[in-house]
């Protein structure tokens, strides 16, 4: 193999592989990058058997061939290259090694076959649909925050991805919840989308799908079957397995009947949550809201540190209201809303507590209180 490419189209490349693999593999080619090189392009291939994600690069390429050399090294080497630098890539498919060039700059690295790089099984996708980039970004980048961390219940450890009925018609939706706080994003379902079967994307797979997803306009395929997802650019495939389990009936959790209505300004809102929490003890992190007409008191009193509490000019007008949450929950999902106003919906102190943006339904929120 021999092929020059461009330092930046390099850099993208390597800096999206390096992600996927891990940083400590007991199977030393998973360590490893697989190179390909033919045509007018160089394909970037990254597995640690999960999330597969093959990036291509266009390229001189002098000799086609491939090969395989670590990623997170190969990945260092570019970065620190100069702006504007050509890459020479030269394997000579004997010596077991790949010599890099670039100006004066000459590395040389240990590869390892091909052959013995794992490649995904390709699968028979039930579902293919064409989605905007921004509609995309949005429902995953809102719905992760409530991804749990519970290893045990591994079901939630993602984000739940499907079609779903309301009463304004079928919708594509995201959830994911631990527990404590649940968020639902919901987005207009795309042509072709209408048999979206429900699949659990991984975290790992989420933050990894973001980098596909920053050019607003951009058009991503994607491909939804009962083991796997793929998301697709021109460039860049996002292969993964998806969780095997069945996600709950988040229906089930989201209060209807909550009644007495908040609406404040998300940022303050968010920036005094902030504030009073400073002086809270970092376990329990709790905060009080003591809500009266137009009128929001945030309070926290943690006997060990001190206390502290900040008034609000709120739109509130039903019956006095004390109740608890942790500062981290209600600081998170503030800072989703994208409007000027958030507005949460009370029953009691002791039932979940919705909020949306506005008069938009679709984003919600719950959480739950705590005792304070």
């Amino acid at each position: 193999m021999k092929a020059s490419i461009e330092r930046s189209a390099l850099l993208g490349a390597m800096s999206r592989a390096q992600s996927v693999v891990e940083r400590r593999n007991t199977i030393p080619i998973l360590a490893n990058v697989l190179i390909e090189a033919e045509g007018s392009a160089i394909n970037f291939r990254a597995t640690d058997l999960d999330i597969e994600v093959i990036d291509k690069g266009a390229a001189m390429v002098e000799r086609s061939g491939a090969t395989t050399v670590p990623a997170h090294m190969l990945h260092e080497i570019v970065r620190k290259l100069p702006d504007g630098a050509m890459v020479e890539l030269h394997d000579d498919g004997v010596s077991g090694r790949l010599d890099i060039k670039a100006g004066r700059s000459h590395f040389s690295l240990a590869t390892l076959p091909r052959e013995d790089f794992p490649i995904m099984a390709s699968s028979d996708y039930d579902c293919n649909f064409a989605a905007n980039a921004k509609t995309l970004r949005r429902l995953f980048d809102k719905a992760k925050f409530a991804i749990s961390t519970e290893e045990t219940r591994y079901y939630l450890n993602g984000v739940y991805f499907h079609a779903s009925d309301t009463a304004d018609g079928r919708v594509m939706r995201c959830v994911a919840t631990d527990g404590h706080r649940l968020a639902r994003i919901d987005a207009d379902l795309p042509e072709g989308a209408e048999d979206l079967p429900g699949v659990i994307v991984p975290r790992k797979t989420v933050n990894e799908l973001r980098k596909l997803l920053d050019d607003d306009d951009a058009m991503i395929a994607v491909s939804v079957s009962e083991t796997k997802i793929r998301f697709a650019t021109a460039e860049i495939t996002l292969t993964s397995k998806v969780i095997d389990g069945s996600f709950p009936d988040y229906t089930r959790v989201i209060p209807t009947g909550n009644t007495k209505r908040l609406e404040v300004d998300a940022k303050e809102f968010a920036n005094a949550v902030d504030r009073v929490s400073t002086v809270s003890s970092e376990r329990s992190r709790a905060v009080k809201l003591t809500l009266e007409e137009d009128r929001l008191v945030l309070s926290v009193n943690a006997p060990d540190s001190g206390a502290a509490d900040e008034e609000l000019a709120v739109a509130y007008g039903d019956e006095p209201l004390e109740i608890g949450f942790n500062a981290k929950y209600l600081l998170e999902i503030a800072n989703q809303v994208d409007r000027e106003n958030a507005v949460f919906m009370f029953n009691s102190s002791g039932d979940p507590t919705l909020m949306r943006e506005g008069n938009d339904d679709s984003a919600i929120y719950v959480v739950m209180p705590m005792r304070v």
